[in-house]
């Protein structure tokens, strides 16, 4: 089943959840909410620092738990690691920059936001991935093609198969047609034979 819709690009542009999120808006990290303040100050960071937190649009309420790791789409887990360009804690003093790369509802998209590390919250918006959602696209194209080459295989696989139930059913209906042939007469022996034979 392939991961993201044929035209990502006009789902993006057009949908409605994606055209708020494009927006610049208020973001809050909603991780151990049952937690005091400062505990949670210290979850988050080091949350960042292991690369995911989880993250809500304010004004959607859309809860996003996000991956803030380079190499996000290989299968390799060895080569996933939190770099400055996902997690920034440099930037400017008191905030952490963020940046996470998913699909979401068949699109490839890259969120980007800040969230200051006393009062937990930011802002942060969405923005379609055109590089990822190019690569994407020739998957979902080569997963087409091989569901269409095997729905062949399997229809000629049936097809063959009922051929040769069709011919093994001629065969014994050609069969049954000689046994009960009105010039063969049963001989003393009980086998059918010709008359003339007998």
């Amino acid at each position: 089943m392939p991961r993201v819709v044929p035209d990502q690009r006009t789902k993006f542009e057009n949908d409605e959840l994606f055209r708020k999120l494009s927006r610049e808006s208020e973001i809050r990290y909603t991780g151990y909410r049952d937690r005091s303040l400062e505990e949670r100050q210290v979850r988050f960071q080091a949350s960042c620092r292991e690369g995911h937190a989880d993250i809500a649009f304010v004004a959607t309420g859309t809860n996003l738990p996000l991956s803030f790791l380079s190499n996000a789409w290989s299968e390799n887990k060895s080569i996933k690691s939190p770099t400055r360009e996902f997690v920034d804690f440099e930037r400017e003093v008191g905030k952490v920059h963020l940046k996470s790369q998913f699909i979401m509802n068949g699109v490839c998209v890259t969120w980007r936001g800040w969230v200051d590390l006393q009062r937990l919250d930011g802002i942060g918006y969405m923005e379609y991935d055109e590089e990822r959602a190019m690569v994407e696209d020739v998957i979902r194209k080569e997963a087409l093609d091989e569901q269409s080459r095997r729905l062949r295989e399997f229809e000629d696989r049936q097809r063959r198969h009922r051929e040769e139930l069709e011919r093994a059913a001629e065969a014994e209906m050609e069969a049954r047609r000689r046994v009960g042939r009105p010039d063969t007469l049963p001989c003393s022996s009980g086998a059918p034979t010709v008359s003339k034979a007998c």
